[in-house]
């Protein structure tokens, strides 16, 4: 057995040839096959390459400085994007705080409580595209409110007024108005005892 060991391995050791022999173009279509004009044209071919790596070389050192200068940029602005975003928001805050004061001042006359007013109204809608309050335009929403809420509204000067409760009156046993001290009140529940006993 050893000996067909030692055949198979010099059977697949041997280079196999091809069965077809490839075609050999004719020499002046062919640059590769006279050997002096293939090596010039790969001593071309190596200077461009040389050319081209040198130029690579040169420009890598800007490449990089451009991409560094392009995320200086880019990180710049997102920071300038993040302090307009939180100056619009600031300024919207001072608007509506603008409006809430407006709604409330013109409201003082003739709402009981002016800070149901705007609670009832969309703040937003009274401020203008340049920024300014539109206070005719409260006005109105104002007068239409107190429309559909009229309790709302500030009660009348001439409107009758509700009694006071007055604690003295009703009943306290005997008709005696009740001291308010709570020492007393007990003194004088001891006393109906003992005189009860």
């Amino acid at each position: 057995m050893p000996e067909n060991e030692e055949t198979t391995e010099q059977v697949a050791t041997e280079p196999q040839q091809p069965e077809t022999t490839p075609e050999v173009e004719p020499a002046g279509t062919d640059p590769w096959a006279d050997p002096e004009a293939a090596r010039k044209e790969i001593e071309k071919l190596r200077r461009e390459a040389a050319k081209y790596r040198t130029k690579a070389g040169e420009l890598e050192p800007l490449a990089k400085k451009a991409q560094e200068l392009e995320d200086a940029q880019k990180s710049e602005q997102e920071r300038l994007t993040e302090q307009l975003r939180a100056a619009e928001e600031r300024a919207i805050a001072v608007q509506q705080r603008a409006v809430r004061a407006e709604v409330r001042a013109l409201a003082a006359d003739q709402f009981a409580d002016p800070d149901d007013a705007h609670a009832f109204l969309s703040l937003d809608a009274f401020v203008g595209e340049d920024g300014d309050i539109d206070t005719d335009g409260i006005r109105k929403e104002l007068g239409e409110l107190l429309k559909r809420k009229p309790h709302l509204a500030k009660p009348a000067d001439n409107s009758p007024r509700s009694p006071r409760p007055d604690r003295t009156q009703g009943s306290s046993g005997n008709g005696q108005r009740s001291p308010s001290d709570p020492g007393e009140v007990f003194a004088g529940i001891m006393n109906q005892a003992l005189k009860g006993r």
